[in-house]
């Protein structure tokens, strides 16, 4: 045995003994430290979720806590149980969205001194939101990595506390309380989804439910583009994904953390993955059919509602909705991207001859089966092997891949060869 290998079986070993010491007092010691602090998010019953999974679904919408997401929920219990000598020293973390803001919330409502370290990309409204807390932001470096590994040196260099995002017992000690609120208030609730980004919030959600109330399923949902914990489940290791590019950036984590994988390995019943369109419509309807707003990351659990095993059809299932720090233009993109999926939107380009009437033709078959033009370019230029010819170029609003369907039809009826764009 190597001596890589020697070092990786001790580190498994002792962070499976703080699993197997970790209690159902524990998690209610960080409900404790967390009252009057963190918001008791009420459930929201879903008639649209309900009927399109066949679960009675109830959303937990950590969307609505304070700073917009779960996160303060951990941060808040990891500094609130440091010695007086450890919050004059100060806390430093490396975050370009939740974690940074729940810090820096938890650093000002403790007063603690709180460093964060984030990308010099991070969009400024993050940035001074973040600021907006109290906290000391240094931006460095073009991604996550580039400000984790500076906020090391910041740490060793001046001597703060780390608050690790996800791979810490006490943070994902206070994530847990979640759990506690859904088994509070839906007493028969069947099963539990909560996403997985490096496993924290699953960890402490899955603990805290299989301790309070051990019937009750729990599968965590992760984007199948950034599936890190159930790569290191399958492969009964940690593993570092070669990419984690995902809509869901909250959840965009290579590698796993060690402590929350043995915490997931014991207390998870099963890991979801969801498809980037998945992840968009789940948004789009949440939009749409609840009026909230969420990112990403946080509509993973909904989106994961339709892989659930049959045995939970008809049963009461909790999908926490776990943040919505999104901006707008991140909203539009991702909502065009879901019309464009279900069908909502359609585009096409057909080549006309260059003579009157062409255009009215075209707009009159769309207008007979009712789809509404909301684009259109009508551009010479874009034909390069004819002078009598023009490039059409339309984007309309339909009801779905159907709706499509019928206007491609009617329009080859009427002599016209369309290419679809989208």
């Amino acid at each position: 045995m190597s001596k890589e290998e020697q070092q990786e079986k001790v580190v498994k070993k002792s962070e499976a003994d703080v699993v197997a010491n970790t209690t159902i007092a524990d998690v209610y010691k960080a409900a404790q430290q967390l009252e009057g602090v963190a918001r008791h998010t009420e459930l929201v019953h879903s008639d649209f979720f309900s009927e399109i999974s066949g679960c009675d679904v109830y959303m937990k919408p950590e969307n609505l806590q304070h700073t917009g997401a779960f996160k303060l929920r951990g941060a808040y219990n990891k500094i609130s149980q440091l010695s007086e000598e450890e919050r004059k020293r100060g806390v430093i973390t490396a975050s370009a969205g939740n974690h940074a803001q729940g810090v820096a919330y938890a650093a000002q409502k403790l007063g603690v001194k709180a460093v964060i370290c984030m990308p010099a990309t991070t969009p400024i409204l993050k940035v001074e939101g973040t600021k907006a807390l109290g906290a000391e932001v240094v931006l460095f470096g073009d991604g996550f990595d580039d400000a984790y590994a500076h906020s090391l040196e910041l740490q060793k260099k001046h001597g703060y506390v780390y608050v690790h995002p996800f791979n810490d017992l006490q943070v994902l000690l206070g994530q847990g309380t979640t759990a506690l609120e859904i088994v509070q208030d839906l007493k028969d609730v069947d099963a539990i989804l909560v996403p997985i980004g490096g496993g924290g919030f699953a960890s402490g959600v899955a603990l805290a439910t299989k301790l309070a109330a051990p019937h009750v399923k729990v599968y965590g949902v992760e984007p199948e583009n950034a599936a890190c914990m159930q790569a290191a489940q399958q492969q009964g290791k940690i593993v570092t994904l070669p990419s984690a590019d995902t809509v869901a950036d909250g959840c965009a984590v290579k590698t796993a953390g060690t402590l929350t994988y043995e915490f997931c390995k014991k207390y998870l019943d099963g890991i979801i993955t969801v498809s980037e369109m998945e992840i968009m419509g789940a948004l789009l309807s949440l939009i749409e059919k609840h009026k909230l707003i969420a990112e990403g990351a946080g509509v993973l659990a909904l989106a994961g509602l339709d892989k659930l095993p049959e045995s939970l059809k008809g049963k009461k299932v909790v999908p926490i909705v776990s943040g919505g720090n999104i901006d707008i233009s991140t909203i539009s993109a991702l909502i065009d991207k879901a019309l464009i999926a279900r069908g909502r939107v359609f585009a096409f380009a057909v080549q006309l001859p260059d003579k009157p009437g062409q255009l009215l033709k075209v707009a009159q078959i769309l207008t007979d089966e009712n789809a509404n033009v909301i684009k259109l370019d009508h551009n010479q230029a874009m034909v390069t092997d004819s002078f009598k010819k023009v490039q059409l170029t339309v984007t309309c609003e339909t009801h779905n891949e159907e709706h499509i369907q019928r206007i491609v039809k009617a329009l080859e009826k009427n002599g016209f060869e369309i290419s679809r764009v989208y």
